[in-house]
Parts: structure tokens; C-alpha cells; sequence
């Protein structure tokens, strides 16, 4: 979850404002080798290939934080997040792959850091093959699983995420629906929410929020990553030297990286990456093929499909994009699929032909109407109606949007068929999709699908 601070590190860890200013930042990093004496690993294929992975120390947060933000929980020592970012050869694309914490795994061969014994291979969650071998071992198990190799590592931890947001002056997050978990803390209301570094902790480590437990927490977590990364390119921070020194110096103290991810690799991805906006970025989620797989000892799982997978990971290695191409889209985002509402429309005004008009239109971005509109009892409606069942509230809300100017009137007992009464306002029927834009196999966002709309985004 916290490797959105890795991956807004790498976007400001250089920016070519100079090899001196990068060499003394390069010092502040902590130095692993989590590649020492590796064998028998992937090929290498084109692009860069980063792992970043989430910790959940949290030694260094202040009592008050802890008591704040709901960090007062004991660590486990191990990953809470793993993610593969692919940096295209071009350096004009970062494709990030979320790995989820729970999927089943198998170690390679290996010693127990903790313990000293020898382990032959043995199934395990992704996330404990940190707390048994550490960084190394996670290389090895995702190099295993994934057939991808990885050039560099990179780990945070609570305090460097917490540091990042808050240098930036926050970061901007759009929801459709409220968000609230009583296990962090969260407690967002319908709308756009600028976050502090504590409260966008909160926001991406939520897993209590809806029925989507993890799945729907990295989900969150992509967004909150383009919209991070929409933060740091359009704030002037990858272009002003003086800045740019202030607020990686802040951060890079808790980032643990790899010996090779030295000066020179800093300095290329900064100055490739300034050219960086929302939209160079994509996001998804390794295919699962089965969720809750038993596993002895282990517990639930979630089994990768193997198939689905094993396309994605070849996509990765071939350099090439994981969302389709696609026509960018005007349409307002809602927070309920227009081909789930079913609406009956109804002319309530003496102009001819009007219901046909907004039936058409309706179902032409979407909604199910029944194709046959009738006239209203009453014709001198000045004020476009939707009358809905409580029940049915976030469909109403939907409908509602695609019809500018018009009231909400709840009527209980009425079932989910949505009724709209047009009135002489009427002005016409704008368009509307799901608050899912995932698309294409790999079920992939690019960032400006999910970052804020409006001037500036999340700016």
C-alpha cells in the first residue's frame, strides 16, 4: 500500500537538475542487495522493471499519529503490498501491476532469516516470503510466479508514505460513494477530499469499506497512485531544483533500495519521467483465477489464472501497453451502470414527441427504458422528475445525473423501475458511464480515467 511513496520517489528522485543535487540525495537512501547471488532468473526483456513493495514499520510515528490515523497496531514484518512498475523502454509509460498480498505462492529454496533453517520450496501468501527471507527471497518468489525479470527494488514504509503527501500539500481524491472503515479510521463523504499524509494512509489501507476486501483496497490504491502522480508532475516540483531537493530529502530517509539504483538511473528516469502526466500511466490487477483457495497451514488464498496471467506477464515483458487503445471518453462518471437501470419516461408537457426524445436519449448512453414513453397525467410540468424508490437511491442518483437540472422524488414501495416525468426544462440528456473504467483483458485504467475531472485534476 505505501509504495505509492516508491513510485513518487522515482518520479522525483531526479529531474536533471543536476548530478550534484542528485548524488547527495542518492546518499540518503538506505542500501540493500536483495539480488545477491541470484541464479538461473528470467530473461531480460525490454523496459525497466521496479519492485515496490510496502512494509508496515511504523517506529518512527509520533504517539499522536498513531492515535489519529489507527496505527497502533503491532508490524508483522512483512509486505502489505507488492507491486511490479514496468517503465517502458521509452520511458514515455509506467504499467503497474498490483501483486495481491494473499495470493498463493510458492518460495524457491532457501534460509529462513529469522530462524537460520534451510527450506526446500513450500507454499506460502506472497507477503510472508518477506518475513521469511526478506527482500531477496521476494524477488526470487515474484521472478518465480511472474517469468518477469526485476531490475531494481524499492521499500517503504508508513513514515515515508505519511512524509510524501504531506510535502506535496496533499493529494485530491474523488469518490462516488462514502468510504468508511472503522478498523483505520476512514470517514469520507460523497465528493472530492484533499488528503493529508495521514489521511491518505488511511484511505489506502482501507479493506472494510465494501464487500471487496483487498481486491477493492488496491483498487483505491491505484487511484490514489495516479493521483499522486498527477500531484507531482503538475506541481512544478520535477522543475524547480530548490523544491525538488526539499521534498525528496524529506522522504528518501525511509526508502530502502537496491545497490544498483545508484546516481546515473535517478537522472535518466527523472529527466524521462518530467514529461509524465496522468495519462502515461496504467493500472491493474494480476488475474485471479479462484478466490479463498484452501491451502493446509496457510488458510485462504487467491490462485492466479494461469492462462490470463501468464498473457499479462508476457505483455509486460514484451514492452507493449495494457490497456487498449481507446477514444477518450466525455462522459460523466457515475456511480451505477446506466445498463442496470431500468426507467419508464413520461411527457409531462404538451410538446409532441418530447418523451420519444428523452427515451431515445437515455438509452442511447445506456439505460435500459422501456422504448414505449406515455404521457404524464400532468402536462404543465415546469421541473424534470425522477421518482424513485429509496431502496434504489445510488440508481436514481445515476439517472439523475444524465438529466441536467432535475429533482429527485422518492416514492416508496415503487420498486427498482426508475420513472422520469420531463419537464419544460428539459435541455438534453448528457452522457454517463460506470464509475468502473477498467477495460480491455487485463481489465486496465489508465490515470487520467480515475484521477479527479476538472481543471488541474488532483492539482
Amino acid at each position: 500500500m505505501r509504495v505509492t511513496t516508491a513510485l513518487s520517489v522515482a518520479v522525483l528522485a531526479a529531474a536533471g537538475v543536476g548530478h550534484a543535487v542528485v548524488t547527495g540525495l542518492d546518499s540518503d537512501i538506505h542500501r540493500i542487495d536483495p539480488f545477491k547471488d541470484m541464479k538461473n532468473r528470467p530473461a531480460r526483456g525490454h523496459g525497466m522493471n521496479v519492485l515496490l513493495v510496502g512494509t508496515d514499520g511504523r517506529d518512527r510515528i509520533t504517539a499522536r499519529e498513531k492515535a489519529e490515523y489507527r496505527l497502533g497496531g503491532a508490524p508483522c514484518h512483512c509486505t502489505d503490498t507488492v507491486m511490479i512498475v514496468h517503465l517502458s523502454e521509452d520511458r514515455r509509460r509506467a504499467s503497474v501491476v498490483s501483486l495481491p498480498r494473499d495470493s498463493y505462492a510458492e518460495t524457491p529454496p532457501h534460509v529462513d532469516r529469522t530462524t537460520g533453517d534451510r527450506h526446500k520450496s513450500h507454499p506460502v501468501k506472497l507477503n510472508a516470503a518477506y518475513a521469511e527471507g526478506g527482500p531477496q527471497l521476494t524477488v526470487r518468489t515474484v521472478e518465480k510466479m511472474t517469468d518477469v525479470k526485476i531490475d531494481h527494488y524499492l521499500e517503504v514504509d508508513f513514515i515515508s508514505f505519511m512524509k510524501t503527501v504531506d510535502v506535496l500539500g496533499g493529494v485530491r481524491i474523488c469518490t462516488v460513494r462514502p468510504l468508511k472503515d472503522t478498523v483505520t479510521g476512514l470517514d469520507l463523504a460523497t465528493g472530492t477530499h484533499d488528503l493529508n499524509g495521514g489521511q491518505a494512509l488511511q484511505y489506502v489501507r482501507s479493506r472494510h469499506v465494501d464487500g471487496a476486501s483487498d481486491l477493492g483496497r488496491m483498487q483505491r490504491q491505484q487511484r490514489f497512485l495516479a493521483a499522486l502522480i498527477e500531484r507531482a508532475t503538475s506541481s512544478g516540483v520535477l522543475l524547480n531544483p530548490m523544491r525538488f531537493r526539499d521534498v525528496t530529502r524529506s522522504v528518501l530517509g525511509s526508502v530502502r533500495a537496491d545497490k544498483g539504483f545508484g546516481t546515473n538511473e535517478l537522472i535518466d528516469l527523472g529527466r524521462a519521467m518530467r514529461g509524465f502526466s496522468p495519462s502515461s500511466s496504467e493500472f491493474t490487477t494480476v488475474p485471479i483465477g479462484q478466490m479463498g483457495y484452501a491451502v493446509k497451514g496457510i488458510g485462504s488464498t487467491l490462485k492466479w489464472d494461469p492462462k490470463k496471467a501468464g498473457r499479462l506477464f508476457d505483455t509486460l515483458r514484451d514492452d507493449k501497453p495494457l490497456a487498449p487503445h481507446r477514444v477518450r471518453s466525455k462522459a460523466l462518471s457515475v456511480d451505477v451502470a446506466p445498463q442496470q437501470i431500468r426507467v419508464q419516461v413520461e411527457n409531462g408537457t404538451m410538446t409532441a414527441g418530447l418523451g420519444l426524445r428523452v427515451d431515445s436519449g437515455l438509452a442511447g448512453t445506456g439505460f435500459r427504458t422501456s422504448r414505449a414513453p406515455v404521457n404524464a397525467q400532468d402536462r404543465t410540468l415546469r421541473r424534470t422528475v425522477v421518482r424513485y424508490d429509496p431502496r434504489w437511491d445510488r440508481s436514481a442518483k445515476s439517472l439523475a445525473a444524465a438529466l441536467p437540472g432535475s429533482e429527485l422524488h422518492a416514492v416508496t414501495g415503487q420498486g427498482p423501475l426508475m420513472k422520469v416525468v420531463v419537464g419544460a426544462d428539459f435541455s438534453g440528456v448528457r452522457k454517463v458511464r460506470a464509475d468502473d473504467p477498467t477495460q480491455g483483458e487485463f481489465a486496465t485504467v489508465t490515470g487520467d480515467q480515475v484521477i479527479c475531472p476538472g481543471p488541474g485534476g488532483n492539482g
